[in-house]
């Protein structure tokens, strides 16, 4: 007898003995048998959730060692963001922070996440940071583990493709609202296959709530909102081909309404239009999908080089998923669609990583019942973990990431040291103790931390490429590399104060410019003044 979960000890207690050779033992011992397959249960059981916090722990433990969370250029100005619109009790719609884009049209699009972030710092300092950095990268790994548990069942194979999908992209990009967006591009992708698999709709009617959440968190959940599209296009695809006589052999039927997924897929539009900046969040979408600069200067815009493993963990990742699909019997022309094109986005850009390896994590768990009706797939399926054992999970992970934070500097000094190490922080101590006649001048990767730490000042340039522009990005940069147009930029020559990179062309150009006195330089910056006309 096999016992597949704990909910059928009862079965096992009221079943009759069988009579069989095999089972004279168990006929003499019967509470002796059942005793001991509930003592293989539970300890069974318990190695797979010692598995489990040994996962979530290794993932927290690689976040707090990187200090990734207070190392990102952009994390500052989310910040700032945040705290903006909590003091204010408004949204921002036009360049808040800076002086050369104050009158430019904005939006606050990722304002949930940076409501959050604003109120870990106000509460906990830069750890508050830290841990919801650090909280938000765990929550990533765990939801791939989730989605991978849910469709497959199996939980062994859920904690082999978290650990190898998560190596792929987890670790590739800081702690960002980004992160949100694989969290819930994870549970919606998970809704739709479950649902189509079951040929239930009700698990959809969830996915206008997530919208909703996701919208006001983060401007990609335009790919969510494209996956539903294409889910509900490809079922009214199908349905309509079976009207007119077109049902390949070779393709999945459809089985779920297509008129309910359509009207479910409105209901998704619209609900991402419930916000403070309503419709005007697709405008952002369709900007950031024209412009330039990002992805000719900004590495994790560009495309895959390979010169990393996790570029060929992906690869494999992708050749395994289309490979999973292709030894079906009938083909998903859902899935093959949308593994088609979260192909070409990932491999076009590195930062859409996530894209792709949560895609092809999905596809190769639901393929793993292969091919079985779902009622069968149920029977097999191991136990979920029930609420107890999440919440020992929690609290095993909590106490371990505690132990390994008090050894491993993850404290205010440590953190402040690290902050240290990349950013211009005692350059701005020296200009707070030495104030300078403004307008500033800064370098583009630093614009971010100068809005939280030296806001008295505001900033010419930060990582909001989406308010500068194509042409504003382009001519700082330009300036930074040294190009001769360097001497007609209008907001170089306006300064007051220059806070450049040491190690930038344009660094090295103003230390021979009569028009700037250099007055302060450390390891990694450099400060300049405008000289006044009576200095020689």
């Amino acid at each position: 007898m096999t016992v597949r979960g704990p909910w059928n000890l009862m079965a096992v207690i009221v079943s009759p003995v069988q009579r069989t050779p095999e089972t004279k033992t168990r006929q003499a011992s019967p509470r002796g048998s059942v005793t001991q397959e509930l003592s293989g249960l539970l300890r069974q059981r318990l190695i797979q959730m010692m598995v489990l916090v040994g996962l979530l722990t290794a993932v927290a433990a690689r976040a707090m060692w990187l200090k990734f969370c207070v190392l990102d250029l952009d994390i500052w100005w989310h910040l700032k963001v945040g705290e903006w619109i909590i003091n204010h009790r408004a949204f921002p719609h036009t360049g808040i922070l800076s002086r050369t884009a104050a009158n430019r049209p904005w939006a606050a699009y990722s304002w949930g996440y940076e409501v959050l972030l604003s109120r870990a710092y106000a509460w906990f300092g830069l750890v508050g940071i830290a841990v919801f950095g650090t909280l938000l990268t765990v929550a990533v790994a765990y939801t791939v583990y989730w989605m991978v548990r849910s469709l497959s069942g199996k939980f062994w194979v859920a904690c082999i493709l978290a650990t190898v999908n998560c190596s792929a992209f987890l670790f590739s990009l800081m702690p960002r609202p980004v992160f949100l967006s694989m969290i819930l591009f994870a549970v919606t992708l998970t809704l739709i296959l479950q649902s189509q698999r079951s040929g239930r709709i009700k698990p959809l009617y969830w996915l206008p709530f997530l919208f909703l959440v996701w919208a006001n968190c983060h401007i990609q959940f335009v790919y969510g909102l494209f996956v539903v599209g294409l889910f509900a296009g490809v079922h009214l695809f199908q349905q309509l081909g079976v009207r007119v006589g077109i049902s390949p052999d070779f393709a999945l039927p459809s089985k779920l309404p297509a008129g309910k997924l359509l009207l479910i897929f409105a209901a998704c539009a619209l609900s991402t239009c419930l916000g403070p900046y309503t419709y005007h969040l697709y405008s952002v979408a369709f900007a950031y999908a024209g412009s330039t600069f990002p992805y000719a200067f900004i590495r994790e815009f560009r495309a895959l080089n390979f010169r990393a493993v996790s570029h060929y963990v992906e690869l494999l990742f992708a050749a395994a998923a289309f490979f999973t699909l292709g030894r079906q019997k009938c083909v998903d022309l859902f899935k093959l669609s949308l593994l088609i094109v979260a192909s070409i986005v990932a491999f076009r850009t590195m930062r859409d990583s996530w894209f792709l390896c949560i895609t092809a994590a999905a596809c190769i768990a639901d393929s793993w019942h292969k091919g079985k009706e779902d009622r069968a797939h149920d029977v097999e399926r191991e136990p979920d973990e029930n609420l107890l054992e999440k919440a020992g999970v929690a609290g095993a992970l909590a106490v371990l990431i505690y132990l390994i934070a008090i050894n491993t500097g993850f404290n205010t000094r440590g953190l402040d040291d690290a902050i240290s190490s990349v950013f211009p922080v005692r350059a701005v101590n020296f200009l707070r103790q030495n104030p300078q006649p403004a307008p500033l001048y800064n370098t583009f990767d630093w614009g971010g931390f100068l809005t939280w730490y030296m806001p008295d000042y505001p900033v010419a340039i930060d990582g909001r490429t989406d308010l500068y522009g194509d042409d504003l990005d382009f001519r700082f940069f330009d300036s930074e590399r040294g190009e001769p147009s360097y001497v007609n930029d209008p907001y170089l020559n306006e300064a007051g104060i220059v806070l450049l990179d040491r190690t930038k062309p344009l660094a090295s150009i103003l230390r021979g410019d009569q028009r700037f006195q250099k007055i302060y330089e450390d390891d990694l910056a450099v400060v300049f003044v405008r000289r006044q006309p009576s200095e020689p």
